[in-house]
C-alpha cells in the first residue's frame, strides 16, 4: 500500500512524531524533549503545543498522508472560548479536587464512581472542577485531555474520544456518554464536556492556520486518538482476550480485553476499548519506569552488564518507587518512595537494579489481579522492553511468558492505526498489528529464578505495607474508606 499516515505520541517526557505506510516503516520521524517534571502533575499546555506543532514540521515533507492521529497522556486542559488555557495543564498523577469529591458523599461517590467504572476517585477533570471556584468557573468554555486541546488547536473542533473521557469521572463509560444527570447534582455544567467519538473516527480536518504552521497539507484528516497507554495496549492486544497487555513507560498501563463490562477483578479501571462496542479492564500502576529514571538521573549511566549480574533481590537492597502514590489495583494515594536495607557495599548497580525490581513487583501485583490463575502470557511493549536483560527480569519476576512486542514504540504504531483506520485504508486491527508490529517473540520464565523472586516479592510487599503504614497511606484512600468496603469499587 502507498498510503502512509502521521502519528504523533505525546509522553511525560518526549513528544515524538512520525510519517509511517500501512506496514509499519517510519519514512521520517522527529523528537522533541518536554520540560514537565516526573510526577506528571502540572505542564504549559501552550508549550505543549508549540512542541508538537514542531515534531509535525519535522515529517512534514513527501506526499500528502491520509490522515493525523495523536496519542497523549492523561490529564486535563480547560480552555476558554479562542481555545486559550485557562492555567496550567494537569498530568496523569494530578489529584487536585478529590476532597471535593469525598464532600459528595458516599451514595453520591458511589453511582458516580459505578457509571464512570473507576474504583477510586484518583483525579480528572470533573475533580478538577469542582475545585475550581465560581467567578473563575465562569471562564471556561470546555474542559479537554491534553490530547484533545491538541486535536482542537489543529482542527478548531472540540472533541474527545470514549477513552479519555473516562477518565474525567464525568462518562458513563458503558453507554460511551456523559452522566449528564450526575453533572447537573454536582453543579458542573454538561455543556463544559465536548462532543465523545470512537477513538479512530475522523473528528475534523487541519485548518490552514495549523497546516501553515506544521507543512502539512490543509483539509488533512485528523481522528480522535486516545490517551497514550490505552492506544498503544488497543494495538498489541487487537482482539485477543486470551492475553494481558503491558505498556511500560513512566508508568506501566496494564489490560485485559473483556467479552463485555461485566463484573471487574476488585481494583481494576473499566475503559472502553479502541475497538468500537468493546471494553478493557486494568489501569496505570503508578510510577514505575520514571522511578528507574529518577534514580538513573541521580547515580549516572550503569553498564547494561553490570545490572544484569546482580543477583535477584540485589542482595538484600530495596526500593519502592511510589513516590507520586500508588494507582492500579491497590489505590494508596499516600503511598511514598524509599530505598531500604542500604549497606556500605551497595553501588548505584544495586540501586538501579532494585528499582528495575520494583517496578516488576508493582506490575506483578496488577496482573495478578487481571488474571488469578497466571495462565495467561503477557504482551510487552515500551520502554522497558529495549532490554533483553530487563524483559528476563520481567518474566521471572511476573512467573509468566513474555510475548515480547519487536517494536518497543507501539503508542506510536497504535497512533498510526488508528490514522490508517480512520483513513479507511485498513479495516482489521488484528491486520494492523501483523504488519505494523510483527510477530511477538515469547521470553519464558527461569523456574529457579522465578520461585526466588517469588520469595524476595512477598518480602517486598512486607517492607512496602510497612513505609505505608508509617505514612498513613493504607491500602485504599479515605473516600473509599467511607463508603462501604467493598462498594463500587468492585464491578
Amino acid at each position: 500500500m502507498n498510503a502512509h499516515v502521521i502519528a504523533v505520541d505525546v509522553g511525560t517526557s518526549a513528544v515524538r512524531a512520525a510519517a509511517l505506510d500501512a506496514d509499519g516503516r517510519i519514512l521520517a520521524q522527529r523528537r522533541i524533549a518536554r520540560a514537565s517534571g516526573l510526577g506528571g502533575d502540572t505542564f504549559d499546555a501552550d508549550a505543549l503545543d508549540r512542541d508538537v506543532r514542531a515534531a509535525l514540521a519535522g515529517v512534514s515533507d513527501g506526499p500528502a498522508p491520509a490522515a493525523l492521529a495523536v496519542a497523549a497522556h492523561i490529564g486535563t486542559v480547560a480552555v476558554d472560548s479562542a481555545l486559550r488555557p485557562v492555567g496550567p495543564g494537569s498530568g496523569w498523577a494530578d489529584s487536585r479536587g478529590v476532597p471535593r469529591l469525598a464532600a459528595l458523599g458516599g451514595a453520591a461517590l458511589g453511582r458516580l464512581l459505578a457509571a464512570a467504572g473507576r474504583p477510586s476517585p484518583a483525579g480528572g477533570a470533573l475533580a478538577a472542577l469542582l475545585d475550581t471556584e465560581a467567578a473563575d468557573r465562569e471562564r471556561l468554555h470546555a474542559v479537554l485531555s491534553p490530547k484533545d486541546f491538541l486535536v482542537a488547536r489543529l482542527t478548531g473542533r472540540l472533541t474527545t474520544d470514549t477513552v479519555s473521557a473516562a477518565y474525567t469521572l464525568a462518562s458513563d463509560v458503558r453507554r460511551r456518554a456523559w452522566n449528564v444527570e450526575l453533572l447537573r447534582e454536582t453543579g458542573v455544567d454538561p455543556a463544559l464536556f465536548p462532543p465523545q467519538s470512537e477513538p479512530s473516527s475522523v473528528v475534523g480536518t487541519l485548518t490552514r492556520e495549523a497546516a501553515s504552521a506544521t507543512g502539512l497539507p490543509a483539509g488533512l484528516p485528523v481522528v480522535s486518538g486516545g490517551p497514550d497507554g490505552s492506544v498503544g495496549m488497543g494495538l498489541l492486544l487487537g482482539t485477543a482476550e486470551d492475553v494481558v497487555a503491558d505498556v511500560a513507560g513512566t508508568t506501566d498501563v496494564v489490560g485485559r480485553l473483556l467479552p463485555g463490562p461485566g463484573d471487574l477483578p476488585d481494583g481494576a479501571v473499566l475503559n472502553p476499548s479502541v475497538l468500537p462496542g468493546r471494553f478493557v479492564a486494568g489501569g496505570a500502576t503508578g510510577l514505575t519506569g520514571g522511578a528507574v529514571a529518577h534514580w538513573r538521573s541521580l547515580v549516572g549511566t550503569v553498564e547494561e552488564e553490570r545490572l544484569a549480574a546482580v543477583p535477584p533481590g540485589a542482595d538484600g537492597l530495596v526500593v519502592l518507587p511510589g513516590m507520586t502514590g500508588a494507582r492500579f489495583p491497590d489505590w494508596r494515594p499516600g503511598a511514598r518512595g524509599g530505598v531500604v536495607g542500604q549497606r556500605p557495599e551497595h553501588g548505584a548497580a544495586h540501586l538501579l537494579r532494585a528499582a528495575q525490581e520494583a517496578a516488576s513487583f508493582t506490575v506483578r501485583e496488577a496482573l495478578d489481579r487481571l488474571d488469578p490463575t497466571g495462565a495467561l502470557p503477557v504482551a510487552f511493549a515500551g520502554g522497558s522492553s529495549r532490554s533483553a536483560h530487563v524483559v528476563q527480569l520481567r518474566a521471572d519476576v511476573l512467573d509468566r511468558p513474555l510475548l515480547l512486542s519487536p517494536q518497543p514504540d507501539v503508542t506510536l504504531l497504535g497512533a498510526a492505526a488508528l490514522a490508517l483506520l480512520g483513513a479507511g485504508e485498513v479495516t482489521d486491527l488484528d491486520a494492523l498489528r501483523s504488519r505494523l508490529v510483527g510477530g511477538l517473540r515469547r521470553v519464558d520464565p527461569d523456574p529457579a529464578r522465578a520461585a526466588r523472586y517469588a520469595r524476595i516479592h512477598a518480602r517486598w510487599r512486607s517492607l512496602r505495607d510497612a513505609v505505608d503504614a508509617a505514612y498513613g497511606s493504607g491500602a485504599r484512600t479515605a473516600t473509599d474508606e467511607s463508603m462501604d468496603s467493598r462498594g463500587p469499587a468492585v464491578m
